[in-house]
């Protein structure tokens, strides 16, 4: 299995290029439930140690149904496959580059939660236009057993996210405490039947602090499904993040702002008005690739499949 790995802001994407299951060639959505449904070994096998590290997601690269898509991709984590990502479609497009498939422009990519554009700025430096994104439920209060109540929005930006200001300073040493409360945050949701329109069950957990750069709006501490913390700002969560503000009245349309990660990577979000009430947010960033390999699958070997 061919694979090329980046960063995004310091979240490890890997492509896939080849050696996938087959999917068919049906709509992504569906392809990528059947990954979700029957092929759960082999992304435990392509992101689990010892092949993979923690954080770590995986994009699939599949055939596109859109013609005008330059490729379809379907992200996976450890636990989840998802319907979008913000730092994976950065990093595949400094992947695409760095293959010689597209050049400095604008592009389109297939995803299971619809078609988003990519603009390549330069080698590193992306823009990603995402799908419409939408404040879900505003100020809802979950019950957290030892934290007492929890206030927060629910939010999709391509994934579905919980988004609570943090009851402690957003920092590397603070990230065990943030990520045992984050899920912990997760789980009352869950409790609580806190979900999207169609049942959508909150993945996503968003605490959000201050930081020590005055020209970065907020330092948000982000749980991604597989109980990993997103190392880059994380682009659908920053994308519902942006919804929540707009819908407060607090970022104007096109206005722009800076958001960081725990760890200080940031992204430059903007948006414009969605045709569905919601918005169209506007993720910018940077991605660099760090490797080019062929993964082996021995049968004798006894973590094949990945330590779990």
């Amino acid at each position: 299995m061919h694979v090329i790995d980046s960063h995004t802001g310091g979240m490890p994407t890997r492509v896939i290029l080849d050696g996938g299951p087959d999917l068919g060639s049906g709509p992504l959505g569906e392809r990528a439930e059947a990954l979700s449904k029957n092929h759960l070994e082999f992304c435990n096998s392509v992101l689990l140690e010892p092949r993979g590290q923690p954080g770590m997601v995986a994009a699939l690269l599949v055939e596109p149904v859109d013609p005008e898509c330059v490729t379809g991709v379907i992200y996976f984590d450890a636990d989840a496959v998802l319907g979008m990502c913000g730092h994976g479609t950065i990093g595949l497009a400094v992947t695409l580059a760095h293959m010689g498939r597209i050049k400095v422009g604008i592009h389109k990519i297939e995803t299971p939660a619809g078609v988003v554009t990519v603009e390549l700025h330069d080698a590193n430096t992306v823009s990603v236009t995402n799908i419409e994104s939408r404040r879900i439920h505003h100020a809802v209060s979950v019950e957290v057993p030892d934290h007492g109540v929890i206030t927060g929005d629910m939010a999709y930006g391509g994934n579905w996210f919980f988004i609570a200001d943090a009851p402690m300073e957003v920092t590397t040493g603070n990230i065990p405490a943030l990520t045992n409360l984050s899920i912990a945050i997760r789980e009352a949701c869950h409790r609580s039947a806190i979900s999207g329109p169609a049942g959508q069950p909150v993945d996503h957990v968003i605490l959000s602090g201050t930081s020590p750069d005055t020209a970065t709006l907020r330092r948000n501490f982000v749980l991604c499904p597989d109980n990993e913390y997103d190392r880059s700002p994380c682009g659908t969560g920053s994308s519902g993040f942006i919804s929540c503000l707009a819908a407060a009245g607090q970022l104007a349309e096109s206005e722009e702002i800076v958001l960081e990660s725990v760890i200080g990577s940031s992204y430059t979000m903007s948006y414009h008005n969605g045709p569905s009430g919601g918005i169209i947010p506007k993720i910018r960033g940077q991605a660099y690739v760090m490797a080019e390999a062929t993964l082996l699958f021995a049968s004798n070997d006894p973590f094949r499949a990945g330590i779990t």
